[in-house]
């Protein structure tokens, strides 16, 4: 994302490893300059992808991402955490 110009849209998710990963903020034209300039003032990975920006902007901020998203989703949390160098935390569950 070297032109924030060029990028009509910007969507800010959030993960605590738990549940569903969250929309925190979604906008259009300043509103999403003012996301990502938040996120590189805060060292956030970010990665460019409008179809998904897309529908995960129609999702209300503050609620889950759909199920339908898990998956495209969690491909953008693994490139996160490949940038960040960090190691995604398994959890075993109960038997």
């Amino acid at each position: 994302m070297n032109d924030t110009t060029r990028l009509p849209l910007a969507v800010a998710l959030q993960y605590d490893g738990e549940q569903a990963p969250r929309v925190t903020a979604s906008g259009h034209d300043e509103i999403a300059r003012e996301i990502i300039r938040l996120a590189r003032e805060h060292g956030i990975p970010m990665q460019e992808n409008e179809p998904l920006a897309t529908l995960l902007s129609k999702v209300e901020p503050g609620e889950q991402i759909p199920e339908a998203l898990y998956l495209a989703v969690a491909q953008v949390i693994a490139f996160a955490y490949r940038l960040s160098g960090k190691t995604p935390v398994i959890r075993q569950t109960d038997r």
